[in-house]
């Protein structure tokens, strides 16, 4: 199974983003639960920073060196085996009942 990698990155509300996976699947994700410590610490406090998300090599950045994991991101955890494709939204990092088992779509 080929990796799946975030393409495209569009923030919409608060600490949600709308993706474009590497497969042509469009997601939305609300990050706020993996925001955490001090390197985010200005995406979380500033909404303008939080908007100059990008994507490097198929995961999220910001401009302070600040990233996050696309697997995290895309499925909460480690990607499934079975090659299914992500949910069409998710709170991710929320509680430990959030990850690839825990997933709908």
């Amino acid at each position: 199974m080929a990796l799946i990698r975030i393409r495209d990155v569009q923030p919409l509300g608060g600490a949600v983003v709308r993706l474009v996976l590497s497969d042509g699947t469009t997601v939305e994700r609300d990050l706020s639960a993996l925001l955490t410590g001090a390197v985010f610490e200005r995406v979380r406090a500033d909404d303008a920073s939080f908007r100059s998300v990008r994507v490097e090599a198929g995961a999220l950045a910001w401009p302070n060196g600040a990233d996050l994991c696309p697997d995290t991101v895309i499925w909460g955890g480690l990607p499934p085996e079975s090659g299914d494709r992500p949910p069409a939204t998710m709170v991710v990092g929320a509680d430990a009942s959030v990850g690839p088992n825990a997933l709908t779509p």
